[in-house]
Parts: structure tokens; sequence; C-alpha cells
């Protein structure tokens, strides 16, 4: 297995799970948005956004274009994560979206690089 498609598919196992936490309502994810001020009707949208997004990375081990642009949706969505936290001023979570941008990053300038 290539170091592309390595790197690509620990990013989307990592936002999957992150994906699946949210639509499942793991209360380990959905406490915490309640306290970042994220509106609940919003909540329902943010599991399909990143499951679409884990999908992406993985189609775009096959159409190079998928996946990039997945990755750019993913890197924008994981920056809004971080931007949300830290206007909520729970600076001690910051790292936890922080852990699920660098892969995306890692995967999207890879898939930009080939």
């Amino acid at each position: 297995m290539s170091t592309t498609a390595t790197v690509v598919t620990i990013a989307a196992a990592w936002v999957g799970f992150s994906a699946w936490s949210v639509l499942t309502g793991a209360r380990w994810v959905v406490e915490p948005l309640a306290d970042y001020g994220v509106p609940r009707s919003w909540w329902t949208w943010l599991g399909p956004a990143k499951a679409a997004g884990a999908l992406g990375l993985l189609a775009g081990l096959f159409v190079p274009v998928i996946g990039l642009l997945a990755g750019i949706g993913l890197v924008l969505y994981f920056t809004g994560a971080v931007i949300t936290v830290v206007r909520a001023r729970s600076y001690a979570h910051v790292p936890f979206p922080l852990l699920y941008l660098a892969p995306v990053v890692a995967a999207t300038a890879l898939a930009y690089a080939s």
C-alpha cells in the first residue's frame, strides 16, 4: 500500500469514527457540542457531513479530484470546529478537533501533490 493510500485510509477511518460518534449521539460528543453553543438543529447534519467527507477521501483513491474536494471540505469543517471551541473558551478541548484536522490536512496535501 502506498503512503498516500495509507494516510488517506487512516484519515477516512478517523473521520468516519467521528461521524459515527455524532450520528449515534455519543454523550462525550454531544455534551461538548451543547457546551460550545452549537444549535441542536445542526447536530443532525454534522454526522452526515463528516461521513460524506470520509467516503469522499476513500473515493479519492480512485478519482483524485473527489478526494481533493472532500479533503478541502473536511479541512474547512475541522477548522470551523477549532474556531467553535476557541470561541466557547474551552481551550483544553482545542486538541480534539486538531487531532481530526491533522490527518485530513496530510491526506489533502498528498492528494494535491499527486
